[in-house]
């Protein structure tokens, strides 16, 4: 599939900077990129190759925590941060599971939620799924207007998805804070889905070449900022940590669907650099 247009370019679509989602989408061998984005990718994989790898290892965790919430009879998902749509969508999972099932992706990022939209026009179902534009620390603002899609029913259990994402936003952001109020909004019997990645407990190899990729992003128009396992556990409290817990993200519930980037790092999980856990609304 050809790369975008650079003569088109949707209403709102920064050009001036990288951004984060349509660099992930580059990285995942997409095309709802720009060559600012191409160039931003390019400069990390040539810092450290496996970064490439990485964002299909988060991808397939994002996979895999579907499919598991869907098999324990949740039918509706908000996806925050939902990105550019790629391969293993939340909507196609969770329909893959059960046809019924229902969805709303959050995004900041103008372009992944026109691409969203047309994706949905030509493959979903609009009574089931939505994209909405939005910045997901406006919580009651977003949850409000989920719910205006009228396609999630608050009185019933929802997955809710925090995957790659939390990472963009630092302490004066308090994501903790953000994360206990929609913790708060979601009913009882739902679970919330988060990865993050961290410095704690990486090998010591290749560490340097992944502080010259988070220097990279700090130097465009998204810092990143790495999490210990006690900050990440903290995102979960007052639920109930799902088998097996907080744990790397290969390590997360591999057998449950095919992951071949997960397999790669099988032998040495940590070099991962990311956590990752489940956690269910008593």
């Amino acid at each position: 599939m050809a790369q975008n247009d650079p003569d088109i370019v949707p209403e709102g679509v920064d050009l001036d900077h990288p951004n984060p989602a349509r660099i992930y989408d580059w990285y995942l061998g997409g095309t709802t990129n720009w060559a600012i984005d191409r160039e931003f990718g390019a400069k990390a994989v040539e810092t450290f190759p496996m970064v490439r790898t990485l964002a299909r290892v988060g991808r397939e965790f994002l996979g895999r925590g579907v499919q598991h919430i869907a098999n324990q009879g949740v039918t509706q998902f908000l996806d925050l941060g939902s990105g550019v749509p790629t391969v293993g969508n939340v909507h196609e999972i969770a329909d893959s599971v059960n046809p019924d099932s229902r969805c709303v992706y959050v995004d900041n990022e103008p372009v992944a939620i026109a691409h969203s939209q047309v994706l949905l026009e030509r493959q979903g179902d609009p009574t089931r799924h939505a994209a909405l534009h939005g910045d997901l620390r406006k919580v009651d603002e977003i949850w409000e207007n989920a719910l205006d899609t009228g396609v999630l029913n608050p009185t019933q259990p929802m997955g809710l998805i925090l995957s790659g994402v939390l990472y963009f936003f630092g302490p004066d952001d308090d994501p903790h804070g953000i994360v206990a109020r929609y913790r708060d909004l979601l009913p009882s019997g739902s679970y919330i889905l988060i990865s993050h990645m961290t410095v704690d407990g990486v090998p010591e190899e290749g560490e340097i070449k992944r502080e010259e990729v988070r220097k990279q992003y700090e130097r465009s128009s998204s810092r990143l900022f790495v999490r210990s396992r006690e900050e990440f556990t903290r995102f979960f409290d007052g639920f109930e940590l799902v088998d097996p817990g907080v744990v790397w993200v290969p390590e997360w519930r591999p057998e449950e669907r095919p992951s071949p980037a997960t397999e790669e790092y099988r032998e040495n999980p940590p070099a991962s650099s990311a956590f990752a856990a489940l956690g269910r609304k008593p």
